[in-house]
């Protein structure tokens, strides 16, 4: 009989860890969805499009907010729509990847989710203290903990495939 391949250990589970994947999935197909919508958006009249839009909503297309914000909406061209597209799908393809390859527990991905989080907390401090908001204080908050977390449990949750035997 010939020996047996070795059988690697499972991962073990981690929580916390599926939340984050979780988080990243969602604000990828989010980004996903959203870059679509733009994508579709290229090729309408945008102002009759809104107008459209409050009239099925049963609003005053009169009022001075939306004379306002359909003047702002005038201003989009289909380029700028194209441009948020890519940017959107770009943003889209970067949470995809860490959402995977923390399923798949890359060791290297890690580090990239760490790094992109820790980019963001001054920005998104800097917004709370100038205009402060619940929304903000948990976007702020979950980036946090999700660094908080990768750093001090990345080597429990990540195999390292390389060891040396001294």
């Amino acid at each position: 009989m010939a020996d047996a391949l070795p059988i690697s250990e499972a991962p073990k589970r981690a929580p916390t860890l599926y939340f984050i994947i979780g988080f990243k999935l969602l604000k990828g197909l989010l980004a996903l969805l959203l870059a679509l919508g733009f994508y579709s958006l290229t090729d309408n009249n945008l102002p009759e499009d809104f107008q459209k839009l409050l009239l099925s909503l049963h609003l005053d297309p009169e009022k001075k907010f939306f004379l306002e914000l359909a003047a702002r909406v005038g201003e989009i061209t289909p380029s700028n729509l194209a441009w948020a597209a890519v940017g959107a799908m770009v943003y889209s393809g970067f949470m995809l990847l860490q959402a995977v390859g923390l399923m798949l527990r890359v060791s290297w991905i890690v580090w990239l989710v760490i790094g992109e989080s820790c980019f963001f907390v001054p920005i998104e401090l800097f917004e709370l203290v100038h205009r402060p908001s619940w929304l903000k204080l948990s976007i702020l908050s979950v980036n946090v903990v999700i660094v908080w977390y990768l750093f001090a449990n990345r080597s429990r949750l990540i195999k390292h495939h390389h060891t040396i035997d001294l």
